[in-house]
């Protein structure tokens, strides 16, 4: 008679803040993407303000992201940096030249559209003065980059089957949900 061998708990050391990073790099710059996308949404489409001309830039290079990213996670492509890096590092530098220019830290160059590029839609005064709408693209547009090389020189494989589909999903259904819901609300 065979004797029942008794379950033993795996146990895996605690994980830190760069290990969860490394596994959920991909959710968080889909999260990133999503946010970023759903914000310069809500300034045109409910708010109102017309982008200019390197906003618009700045949504050809992040729009995509956020399809890139969620069929990426999705078809567990696990070298999804190869084609979100290129886009995601040429947004910053659209991003950072534009913010340099909202800040009067350049001069400002003309631009085709009916808005300057320079125009300041955001007028925080004080200590957040800083934050401006090139700003927000910019930190986006990091975030995505720095979880993109990170999943490009981790060791450790993402997180990936089911669960992270799931959250995939739910990522994109809860942004979509919130801006949706702001907008409906303003």
């Amino acid at each position: 008679m065979d004797r029942v061998q008794p379950i033993e708990l795996a146990t895996t050391p605690s994980t830190g803040l760069l290990d969860w990073l490394t596994l959920s790099c991909r959710h968080v710059a889909l999260l990133a993407a999503m946010l970023a996308t759903g914000g310069s949404l809500f300034f045109s489409e409910v708010l109102g303000w017309i982008p200019c001309e390197l906003c618009w830039y700045q949504r050809i290079l992040m729009y995509p992201l956020a399809v890139l990213l969620f069929v990426g996670i999705w078809r567990d492509d696990r070298k999804v940096y190869l084609y979100v890096l290129p886009l995601s590092l040429m947004g910053i530098a659209v991003s950072l030249y534009h913010y340099l220019m909202v800040m009067l830290i350049i001069p400002p160059a003309p631009c085709a559209g009916a808005v300057p590029c320079a125009f300041d839609y955001i007028n925080i005064p004080g200590v957040l003065s800083f934050i401006k709408i090139p700003f927000l693209a910019l930190v986006a547009f990091v975030i995505i980059s720095v979880m993109m090389a990170n999943l490009a020189l981790a060791d450790n494989a993402p997180a990936c089957g089911r669960l992270a589909r799931i959250t995939a999903t739910v990522i994109v259904v809860a942004t979509t949900l919130a801006f949706v819901g702001l907008g409906l609300m303003m």
